[in-house]
């Protein structure tokens, strides 16, 4: 039998810590990425080694993989701390990393993989093929790309898998082009510690001073949603598809993962042959997953199918997830409200409203009677008010109380070695196998009646177990053998498949560094490319750097460069673009301002792109 050539695909999941990193591999996840202890993106979301490593020891099982991010730009009293953790996540089963700091193809590292963050910038195929050359071994892509981009990024550098993220929260700014948040509170977004600029109120203020919007969340944008385009990714080159989220809770992640899992299932299944899934088992969801259920600011494709339509993709009335409109505000009095509803309501419900000001706000909901909704606190809304569900305590209790199982079929055969021994084999979906022979305490002797359905009993209970039986060939005849001499045997088998699924799982390396890989942005680095240290430095520097600047967080210069770069146009989402007639109503520069933050918008028509600046007070 020749080797498959079906394309392996990958759900990747987001996951805070080690369990819901299993949750996620439990609902159906390919891999899963997890913070490591330093040097995450998410600073709130580190992790020891050794709970990386329980996760990995999970995942494996059933041939998913486990990323560890070490994303952050790494300063230089840092680069030996990083070394050994990167040995020691390579100790703990950890499949690869994913960084940001080029510093890190220079470490004194084992060889495991590396993956290029989206922190590094991946927006076109100049940078994808320097990236590919320099060694790395996959490459997550700018959320920012269409579907023409990513097909001519695959086409440049076909040996390399592309990821690119599928759902969850946006970044304005393009992912590792972003200093906003260090520049106006002195917290690294390259460091991890982003303090949400982008998800402030703003007012937006034209070169005159006169005010044209007040209060408006005009960088905030809405959640990523791809669910609908998946075979159009796959087509242009995709093979891992990532879920943002790793500050999420078990169900959230349990919610998406099972939602894309399907989605993934139906396209493999359709696909003719074309694709697999990366990994191997049967999961039992116990729950019927839907993603507009989770947090969820509005949905958005974002620039996938090309350019941008006039609105949609900004959530301007809040950062939060306001939900589905449930009903109408008819009255409100210090112990209820009334209102009329369009779907009944259930105690626990979050609930919430926009104020007379325009702000949201919400109220956990301790009791609804009808159409009279008890709050958990005195609340005053206007009669008339549109109410959001965002939190619906029925679909979290179902995902909570979900007996979620992943298994994997094995297959076994149960042989005889008269006068006394038993053999049994099991060989698991994946291809896994081990045996295991016992002998009993005396000779077998002939039953007196059928005996296969009784043996077949014993041999399918491994509900304790990551298994399910699949196909089971009894050769053992019409010989009595001890139930529990059958079941030591069982279990002895399982815990030999364990061992030997541990053995033979398959680890990737690194791939090599190419000498002549030509830098993609020219000869001079600036502020934007984010070198921190001196490994990075000499990366550069051997591939023809002739001027190197620093990054803004080790002191280098962003007087004259901006702080936000963003695809996203403020003036196309509020209806006013350049190229339109309405654009000239609106005399530049036009500058956001939200408390001490005020930010300076140059729009570059041509290259359709908005740079922000930091103006200071």
């Amino acid at each position: 039998m020749g080797k498959s050539t079906a394309t392996p695909l990958e759900l990747l999941a987001p996951a805070r810590t080690a369990d819901t990193a299993i949750a996620a591999v439990t609902a159906g996840a390919d891999a899963v990425y997890i913070g490591a202890s330093s040097h995450g993106a998410r600073r709130a979301a580190a992790n020891s080694v050794a709970e990386i490593g329980r996760a990995a020891e999970f995942a494996h099982r059933f041939g998913a993989r486990i990323y560890a991010t070490v994303n952050t730009i790494v300063y230089d009293d840092e680069i030996r701390s990083v070394e050994r953790l990167v040995g020691e996540l390579y100790r703990a089963g950890v499949d690869a990393l994913i960084v940001q700091d080029m510093a890190l193809l220079r470490m004194d590292l084992p060889p495991i993989e590396l993956h290029a963050s989206t922190q590094c910038d991946i927006r076109d195929v100049a940078k994808a093929r320097f990236l590919a050359d320099a060694g790395f071994s996959r490459l997550v892509l700018a959320r920012e790309l269409s579907l023409k981009e990513i097909a001519e990024i695959h086409a440049a550098v076909p040996q390399t898998p592309l990821e690119a993220f599928i759902h969850g929260a946006l970044c304005v700014s393009y992912s590792g082009d972003c200093r906003a948040s260090f520049v106006t509170t002195g917290r690294s977004a390259n460091r991890g510690e982003c303090a949400q600029i982008c998800r402030l109120p703003f007012d937006l203020v034209d070169g005159s001073g006169r005010q044209l919007v007040s209060g408006r969340h005009l960088l905030s944008l809405r959640d990523l949603n791809r669910s609908s385009v998946m075979p159009e990714l796959a087509g242009a080159g995709v093979t891992s598809f990532k879920i943002e989220g790793r500050l999420k809770d078990d169900a959230y992640v349990k919610n998406t993962v099972g939602a894309y899992s399907r989605i993934l299932d139906r396209l493999v299944s359709e696909s003719g042959g074309r694709y697999v899934r990366q990994s191997a088992g049967s999961v039992s969801l116990g729950f019927s997953p839907s993603l507009e259920k989770s947090f969820n600011r509005g949905f958005t494709p974002y620039f996938l199918i090309g350019r941008a339509p006039a609105k949609g993709m900004a959530s301007m009335a809040s950062p939060k997830a306001i939900g589905q409109k449930i009903g109408t505000v008819t009255a409100c009095n210090a112990k209820f409200i009334t209102a009329r509803l369009d779907a009944p309501l259930a105690n626990g419900d979050g609930l919430g409203f926009f104020t007379p000001a325009g702000a949201f706000t919400g109220f956990r909901l301790n009791r609804a009677d009808g159409n009279r909704l008890f709050p958990a606190s005195p609340q005053t809304i206007p009669a008339g008010t549109a109410l959001y569900r965002n939190r619906d305590k029925n679909f979290d209790d179902q995902i909570t109380a979900a007996k979620t199982r992943r298994t994997l079929a094995v297959d076994m055969s149960l042989h005889l070695r008269l006068p006394d021994r038993l053999m049994l084999e099991m060989t698991d979906e994946r291809g896994v196998s081990a045996s295991v022979v016992a002998t009993l305490d005396s000779p077998l002797q002939t039953a007196v009646t059928p005996q296969a359905a009784p043996r077949r009993k014993i041999l399918d209970k491994l509900g304790a177990t990551v298994y399910h039986a699949g196909r089971i060939v009894d050769l053992a005849g019409d010989y009595f053998i001890p139930a529990s001499a059958l079941a030591s045997l069982r279990r002895d088998c399982v815990e030999a498949l364990e061992r030997a699924s541990r053995m033979t799982y398959s680890y990737s390396y690194r791939l090599p560094e190419k000498p002549d890989a030509g830098l993609p942005q020219g000869s001079v680095l600036t502020v934007h490319d984010n070198v921190a240290n001196r490994l990075a430095r000499e990366f550069y520097s051997d591939h023809g750097a002739s001027a190197i600047g620093s990054a803004v967080e080790t002191g280098g210069d962003n007087s004259q460069a901006p702080v936000m770069t963003t695809r996203y146009c403020l003036r196309r989402e509020l209806g006013k673009c350049l190229r339109e007639p309405s654009g000239k109503e609106w005399k530049g520069p036009l500058t956001l301002i939200s408390g001490p933050v005020r930010l300076r918008a140059d729009f570059d028509c041509q290259a359709c792109r908005m740079n922000l600046y930091h103006v200071g007070e």
